[in-house]
C-alpha cells in the first residue's frame, strides 16, 4: 500500500488520509511529490489521474481524493472505529467531515499553506507565522468552525478530548484547520469561542501523537 502525498511541510490535504492510515495501523509507504516546481505538473500527472494528491495505490487500484481514501480505510480496518458508535453522533460526524471536505473555502483560499509569491514557506509545522487575515469570509468560516466544535463537544465529547470524545474521522479532517489557526494567529475567542472549548480542541489536534510524527518528518524534509 503506497500513499502518494504532496510536500509534507504544507500539503494539508495529504495530511488527512495519512493520519487515518496511521491511526488504523495500516502498513503503507509514502511517496512525496513536490507540488511547486517546473517538474511538478508531470510528476503529479504520472502519480494521479486528476493531477492532484493524495492518492492511495492498493491492490492494483489507485484511489484518489482524501475522502475516498479515508472511506476505504474505514472499510478495510473496521476495528479502528473511525466513526462514533452512537448513531446520532455518527450521522453528525459524517456531516461534519463532509462539510470540512467541501466547504471552508475562504480559509482554504485566503489562508494557504504553500509558498507565497515572496517565496516564504507557509508551513503547518514550523515556527513561521503569517499575518492574520481580516476578511469577513474568513471570519465566517472561523465562526462556523467554533459553532461546530461547541455543539459537538457539548453533545458528544464526554468520552475524550476530541470532537466526538474519542478520536474519529472528523478530527483528521479538522487538523489542517488547526494548523492554519496557529500559523495565521487566528484568535478563536474573537470569533465566538468565549469559553475556550474550540481553542482547547485545536490544541489537542496539534499535540496528537500521529500529527507530531508527521510534523517531525515534515521538518526533516522541509525545503
Amino acid at each position: 500500500m503506497e500513499l502518494v502525498v504532496g510536500n509534507m511541510t504544507f500539503s494539508t490535504w495529504s495530511l488527512r488520509p495519512w493520519l487515518v492510515l496511521k491511526r488504523c495501523g495500516a502498513e503503507f509507504t509514502v511517496r512525496e511529490v513536490p507540488l511547486y516546481g517546473p517538474e511538478s505538473p508531470a510528476a503529479l500527472a504520472e502519480a494521479s489521474p486528476t493531477g492532484k494528491v493524495p492518492v492511495l495505490n492498493v491492490d492494483g487500484v489507485t484511489i484518489w481524493d482524501s475522502m475516498a481514501i479515508c472511506v476505504f480505510a474505514a472499510e478495510r480496518f473496521p476495528d479502528a472505529k473511525f466513526w462514533p458508535a452512537d448513531a446520532h453522533a455518527r450521522w453528525l460526524a459524517r456531516s461534519v467531515a463532509c462539510e470540512m471536505h467541501s466547504g471552508f473555502g475562504a480559509l482554504r483560499n485566503e489562508c494557504g499553506m504553500g509558498p507565497d509569491a515572496a517565496g516564504i514557506i507557509h508551513t503547518m509545522v514550523g515556527p513561521d507565522r503569517a499575518p492574520t487575515p481580516t476578511s469577513e469570509s474568513v471570519a465566517a468560516d472561523v465562526r462556523r468552525f467554533v459553532a461546530i466544535v461547541t455543539e459537538m463537544r457539548a453533545r458528544f465529547g464526554a468520552g475524550g478530548p476530541y470532537l466526538f470524545g474519542e478520536w474519529s474521522m472528523p478530527d483528521a479532517f479538522f487538523t489542517p484547520l488547526a494548523t492554519r489557526f496557529r500559523h495565521y494567529q487566528i484568535d478563536l475567542a474573537a470569533h465566538g469561542d468565549s469559553d475556550g472549548v474550540a481553542a482547547k480542541y485545536v490544541a489537542e489536534l496539534l499535540q496528537q501523537p500521529d500529527f507530531l510524527e508527521w510534523a517531525e518528518q515534515a521538518v526533516t524534509v522541509r525545503p
